[in-house]
C-alpha cells in the first residue's frame, strides 16, 4: 500500500480536475480525496497500491485538456486503510 498527499498549482480550478481525479481512482480503486482550496490549488490524498497511486499522480501532473498544471507537490503518507474515494 502507498499513500501520498498532493497540491497542484496551476489553472486547475473550474477545468473538472476533481471530476478527472474522482472517476480514476473509483476506476483503479484507489481511496482517498480531492478537493478545491480557496488559493486555487487542488489538494488531493490517493491511498491504494504503488501502480495505481503513481497512475493518479501522472494523472495529476497532466490534468484534464483544459486544465494547464504548473507544479505538483508530493508528500509520502503512511497509509490509514482508506476506503472509498470522495470529492469534497
Amino acid at each position: 500500500m502507498k499513500r501520498v498527499h498532493v497540491v497542484v498549482r496551476g489553472d486547475v480550478q473550474g477545468v473538472f480536475f476533481r471530476d478527472t481525479v474522482h472517476r480514476s481512482a473509483e476506476k483503479r480503486g484507489v481511496a482517498g480525496w480531492v478537493r478545491n482550496n480557496s488559493d486555487g490549488t487542488v489538494e488531493a490524498v490517493f491511498e491504494g497500491s504503488a501502480d495505481d497511486v503513481d497512475a493518479l499522480l501522472a494523472l495529476s501532473r497532466e490534468g484534464p485538456r483544459a486544465a494547464s498544471v504548473e507544479q505538483v507537490d508530493v508528500e509520502d503518507e503512511e497509509p490509514e486503510g482508506l476506503e472509498g474515494f470522495e470529492v469534497r
